[in-house]
């Protein structure tokens, strides 16, 4: 008779403050078989200060391609297996994503065991809209390749939830500037820990904050082009009176300049152009 696989559990675990971490996730870390962790000595932490001892392999982006294969083993061999990040939900911008294809694909059960997310912690003290937004992990770290990354959700209407490295801070908030324009901004620093920081304003003034680097886990939520468009603002319609009386430009090439510019829907500045022309081409007749 074949033998029935393990299950793997996919185990949230703190993004800082090690109380928050449910009743059930420290009952399936204490009865696995293995836990796969993405830092055995971060991990090992977490386990020695809820008295729970049990076997530890590591799981990360470097040996997920000769690791999955072995974790996949175990299960199909009857034991269970915990999937830990070092912080919040594995998966989640997280190598966990290709394990569990692979448990997938050999039919193999996988159960989520729910806990701390810092995206979700993020949204609910930021003041932006937290619905609907999307999540778009972390940004590519060449500029060209991050600036290009930017420009493909410069219309998106959503809030925008994002990861970044502390070293690479300055660098994105000049570029979300560039490309966005001044949007609201919540900038959160080490969230459930002693030194947590939560900034909430525009980017120009993030920018003052951090004009290169920062310090602990940053999680940045920038607001959508919908939730930041003004729907009667005097000083774009000015502009673009400005601009349709002295650019011989095309009108589609200044819209989407000025657009850019205040981080503004293309569609919203073009419309507006429109208006401005067909009254400007009234006074002249």
């Amino acid at each position: 008779m074949p033998t029935k696989p393990g299950t793997l559990y996919l185990v949230s675990t703190p993004i800082g403050n090690l109380e928050d971490i449910t009743l059930r996730a420290l009952r399936v870390l204490g009865e696995v078989d293995l836990i796969a962790a993405e830092d055995t000595r971060h991990t090992r932490k977490l386990l020695t200060a809820h008295g729970i001892s049990r076997p530890l392999i590591s799981y990360h982006e470097h040996n997920m391609r000769t690791r999955g294969p072995r974790l996949i083993d175990e299960l199909s061999g009857g034991k269970s297996v915990a999937l830990v990040t070092d912080a919040g939900t594995p998966t989640i911008a997280d190598p966990g994503l290709e394990l569990v294809r692979l448990a997938v694909s050999e039919n193999i059960p996988v159960s989520a065991i729910p806990g701390p997310s810092a995206v979700i912690t993020a949204l609910a003290v930021s003041g932006l809209p937290v619905q609907p937004f999307i999540f778009l992990g972390y940004p590519p770290n060449r500029p060209a390749a991050r600036r290009k990354f930017f420009t493909n959700y410069a219309n998106a209407e959503h809030t925008l939830v994002l990861f970044e490295s502390p070293r690479r801070l300055g660098a994105s908030l000049k570029d979300m500037r560039k490309i966005w324009g001044n949007r609201r901004v919540a900038v959160t620093r080490e969230l459930t820990k002693f030194h947590e920081e939560v900034f909430r304003g525009n980017l120009d003034d993030a920018i003052t904050l951090w004009p290169r680097e920062a310090r602990g886990e940053i999680t940045l939520l920038v607001a959508g082009a919908q939730s930041v468009r003004p729907q009667a603002d005097d000083s774009l319609l000015q502009h673009l009176r400005s601009c349709l009386t002295s650019d011989r430009r095309p009108l589609k090439e200044i819209a989407a300049e000025l657009a850019q510019e205040r981080g503004l829907s293309k569609r919203l500045v073009y419309q507006e152009a429109i208006k401005i022309k067909k009254e400007l081409k009234k006074q002249r007749a």
